[in-house]
């Protein structure tokens, strides 16, 4: 049994297509309950946030799970399984933990290092448990995956990391005005989310005269704009179809929507040079969107300066967060070993316990026969007879049960706790039955694959696997 993973998130789609994506709290159980109706599914794990669907599952079949696991998001989101092809991600295995880890640990967010995803994750775990559709596999993997977040916001400072890029973005585009900095000026900030909150603290603290707010969702740059106003700053919504206006209004633009396309043209800033009779007023757009917002050719344009998010990074002042990110990433890596090297040694415990046992019950029925053939055997002589084949069991598995320990804890490790089944035939049930856990809460209130959804599912395509790096990047 392995742990798939298919999942949408802000790297891999639109705000569009994760709207349609988004599973609310009172749909999360229905759609858990569907997935455990699957006869290739044993336990499911939905991880729900306003930029990502994850869904977790335990699964003994590959490409039927991932067939069953497709054809629910697809039903849900009112997509045909093309388009959601396009925008969705696989991981499996070794793969679906270690992603998981670095969703945990902040390094999947928009905003870099923010703890709210912890949070989100505890609350999948509760509700799959809470439904009787979390066991072992998924205990422990969400049981780890908060462990490993807890500690990468403990011992590295990845929790400042996205706010230092807006701070040096806002930085370098307030050089522009002079001495005054955004003091007393207008800012556009298109993108209510995460990033966007961020720009709009860091904007208030600057002195910023207004702040103009888009959003596609424009109730969520309702409530920023509140929160704005709550600072003392003179704050209004338009319309994302009004982006150009907002940005002829703009001394200063930050975009961070997260979407997959271009949000910001060259058409775009076009009309909002001609709307704002500007002069010689510079216009600074820091673009911190991935993929980036603002279409390339904007900061090309005369009095148009764009910071995006290559250029930011390659600041000085950013280069905490990056290292701070590296750390992470590292803390990631040792502790995914780790994990790895545990779910291995557990996988062979129980074929090396199977083993044994049934070379006991081997022993016992020969013994038995002997009893039969030689009755008249005395006590004594029977006792030493039993002794010594014991022992001579007992050395002929020695080898091979220690070496498989030690293989196990190496990548591919459960191939030879297979190939110990098949060569002694030990029948499933019989392995089952020594590897049944003894689940505990604890503190609690992934052959290694990342696989091409379309590939995956049509035999035809040649899918391509890739297994994590030995640098413990994502």
């Amino acid at each position: 049994m392995s742990v798939l993973l298919v999942g949408i998130s802000h790297r891999s789609a639109p705000v569009s297509v994760l709207e349609k994506v988004a599973v609310a709290d009172t749909d999360r159980p229905k759609l858990t309950d569907k997935m455990m109706a699957s006869d290739h599914i044993s336990e499911a794990m939905i991880v729900s946030t306003c930029n990502r669907v994850e869904i977790y599952a335990v699964v003994d079949a590959f490409h039927g799970a991932l067939a069953d696991v497709s054809e629910l998001l697809s039903e849900h989101a009112g997509l045909t399984l093309a388009d959601l092809h396009k925008h969705a991600y696989v991981r499996y295995s070794e793969a679906a933990a270690e992603h998981l880890f670095s969703v945990a640990s902040g390094l999947d967010s928009m905003v870099v290092g923010e703890q709210q995803i912890l949070g989100q994750i505890r609350t999948a775990y509760a509700t799959a448990d809470a439904q009787q559709a979390a066991g072992r596999a998924l205990h422990e993997l969400a049981q780890q995956a908060l462990r490993v977040g807890k500690r990468v916001h403990s011992e590295t400072g990845i929790d400042s990391a996205g706010a230092s890029v807006v701070s040096v973005a806002l930085d370098k585009a307030g050089a522009l005005f002079g001495g005054g900095g955004l003091g007393g000026r207008t800012a556009a900030v298109i993108g209510a989310g995460a990033m966007g909150g961020l720009a709009v603290a860091h904007l208030t603290r600057s002195g910023i005269a207004k702040i103009i707010l888009t959003n596609r969702t424009r109730d969520r740059a309702e409530r920023l704009a509140a929160t704005a106003r709550g600072n003392g700053v003179d704050a209004e919504v338009v319309d994302f179809g009004d982006l150009a206006a907002a940005l002829a209004q703009a001394d200063v633009a930050v975009t961070c929507t997260g979407a997959v396309g271009t949000v910001v043209t060259l058409a775009d800033a076009h009309r909002a040079l001609a709307q704002s009779g500007r002069g010689e007023r510079p216009l600074a757009i820091c673009d911190l969107g991935l993929p980036r917002d603002v279409e390339p050719a904007v900061s090309g344009l005369p009095g148009v300066t764009v910071f995006d998010m290559e250029a930011l990074q390659r600041d000085p002042a950013a280069g905490a967060a990056s290292d701070d990110a590296e750390a992470a990433r590292a803390i990631v890596a040792s502790e995914l070993a780790g994990y790895l090297t545990t779910q291995r040694l557990a996988e062979v415990t129980p074929t090396v316990t199977a083993l044994r046992q049934r070379a006991a019950e081997v022993v016992e029925g020969e013994l038995m026969r002997l009893d039969s053939r030689l009755p008249d055997l005395g006590d004594g002589q029977r006792d030493e007879v039993a002794r010594t084949v014991r022992r001579v069991v007992d050395k002929l598995l020695h080898a091979p049960t220690v070496r498989v320990k030690q293989l196990a804890s190496t990548p591919g490790g459960d191939q030879y706790a297979e190939a110990l089944r098949e060569l002694f035939e030990l029948r499933p049930g019989a392995v089952e039955a020594v590897a049944t856990p003894t689940k505990e809460l604890g503190s609690l209130t992934d052959p290694t694959t990342s696989v091409d959804l379309s590939a995956a599912l049509d035999p035809v395509i040649t899918t391509e696997l890739r297994a994590p790096r030995k640098d413990g990047k994502v």
